[in-house]
């Protein structure tokens, strides 16, 4: 039995669906509204065989993904701005843009993004609720730095230790003062223990898993770079080379060049945010600790800057993380395939008589 395609234009409290009805071929446009969930459901239980549901990317349509899954049907998940890019008319609205998924899917035109599995999912929604929790507490600890300046207090660090909070507690401030200081170091404490228990619910999510174990063997990456590369990137074997990986993290140059103009604008910043920052973090310590990223680093910083060498050597960074989960190899048996590819190409170099070696060339070279 052929399958069945329903092109879905979802919002968040109703969806507009346009699907192909089998007996007659006649195409069939109705509209849901959300607030009845059983009637959602309903309408979709009634398909059977291969059913496959196609939607434009959204952040409120995991729910309605779920149902399906449930029910045994196939979602697909298109990129907004190329199914509109593709519309052949002037007009858009809820109808159209249903029939227009459903022309997309039956002429196989359309735009299909990559769905993580549901464990990579859940990993990543918790690694981006750590990382909100650590920007809510960076706000909460400058906030108790400014009160304490206020009052006389200049202790950095020290400030958030036992002896430090008492200091500030027992100086001379306004009520208000008073007020907010015991407030911040109670929201403080409460963010501690939350990302306490995120950083447990991590460590238990990686213990049996060989990639992020392999990943983590190189000077860096931790625990939560490796889980963010792990299942941001999988499956690994969906990129052909290194390039596709920088280009769907966001590490590709944008270039606006014309004639003998030429102008890049920095990295296109595409894909996950915080695999980025991670990257970025984790490039801190790998600069210092490998040597070849070291020079590499030392070399990009001194022609272009501190800021494009950090990206740069994030970038490479990832690139090694790639290498690593697509040959399946840890840190040490990496460096033993760098060294020997380099004494290969040092090896086919042609003979170079050792009196020129080292000298200046001639003016006229």
């Amino acid at each position: 039995m052929d399958a069945i395609y329903i092109g879905v234009d979802f919002h968040a409290r109703q969806q507009t669906i346009c699907y192909l009805k089998t007996e007659d071929g006649e195409i069939i446009t109705r509209e849901l509204k959300h607030a009845d969930k059983a009637e959602v459901r309903a309408f979709y239980a009634q398909f059977s065989g291969r059913v496959i549901v196609g939607l434009e990317a959204s952040g409120y349509s995991p729910w309605f993904e779920a149902m399906l899954e449930q029910l045994g049907h196939e979602v697909w998940l298109g990129h907004a701005t190329e199914i509109r890019r593709r519309a052949r008319w002037r007009q858009k609205n809820d109808r159209r843009d249903a029939e227009l998924i459903l022309d997309l899917m039956l002429h196989d035109e359309f735009p299909r993004l990559h769905r993580p599995t549901l464990e990579s999912r859940e990993v990543l929604r918790m690694l981006r609720y750590r990382h909100k929790l650590v920007k809510m507490r960076t706000m909460g600890k400058n906030s108790v730095q400014a009160l304490a300046l206020q009052c006389g207090l200049a202790k950095g660090k020290q400030l958030f230790t036992q002896a430090g909070k008492q200091t500030l507690l027992a100086a001379v401030r306004s009520p208000v003062m008073q007020w907010q200081s015991e407030h911040w170091f109670q929201l403080l404490e409460a963010l501690d223990q939350q990302l306490l228990e995120t950083m447990h619910w991590c460590t238990a999510q990686s213990k049996s898993d060989t990639r992020v174990a392999r990943l983590r063997t190189h000077p860096g990456i931790g625990l939560l770079t490796g889980l963010c590369l792990v299942h941001t990137l999988q499956p690994i074997g969906r990129f052909p080379n290194s390039r596709k990986v920088a280009a769907y993290v966001g590490f590709d140059p944008i270039e606006r060049s014309s004639a003998e103009r030429t102008r890049f604008l920095g990295i296109s910043k595409a894909g996950s945010r915080l695999l980025r920052y991670l990257l970025v973090e984790a490039g801190h310590t790998a600069v210092r600790k490998d040597e070849d990223l070291k020079r590499f680093y030392q070399r990009v910083s001194e022609r272009r800057g501190r800021p494009k060498a950090k990206v740069a050597a994030a970038r490479k960074l990832l690139i090694r993380a790639y290498i690593m989960l697509r040959d399946e190899i840890d840190y040490a048996e990496f460096r033993r395939r760098a060294v020997a590819a380099r004494l290969a190409r040092r090896s086919q170099r042609p003979n170079v008589p050792e009196v020129l070696i080292g000298q200046p060339a001639s003016p006229g070279r």
